[in-house]
């Protein structure tokens, strides 16, 4: 078997590996997620935590947003603008 072989194998097994891991990872916290569901579904005051948890989500969902979707200011316009700033100033 060349080196290459066996570099290819490895990486391969690498690969595998790491997809098992992941895949473990996700059973686990999907249990633990479900578990924490069904305590939370017993407790009386549910409804209350479950419209905490809606404003809490849209929240963040304007914080990522606000974020991401906004656009910057042109760099020539912010420029112009302290020229502007300068000009008003006295400034040269």
């Amino acid at each position: 078997m060349t080196r290459e072989a066996e570099r290819r194998g490895g990486l391969d097994s690498q690969a595998l590996l790491l997809a098992a891991g992941l895949a473990d990872l996700a059973v686990s916290t999907v249990g633990s997620a479900l578990g924490t569901v069904r305590g939370l579904l017993r407790r009386s005051d549910a409804p209350d935590l479950a419209a905490e948890a809606e404003h809490e989500l849209m929240a963040r969902g304007r914080l990522v947003l606000d974020r991401y979707a906004a656009v910057p200011p042109a760099h020539l316009e912010i420029l112009a603008r302290r020229a502007l700033a300068r000009k008003a100033a006295g400034g040269v």
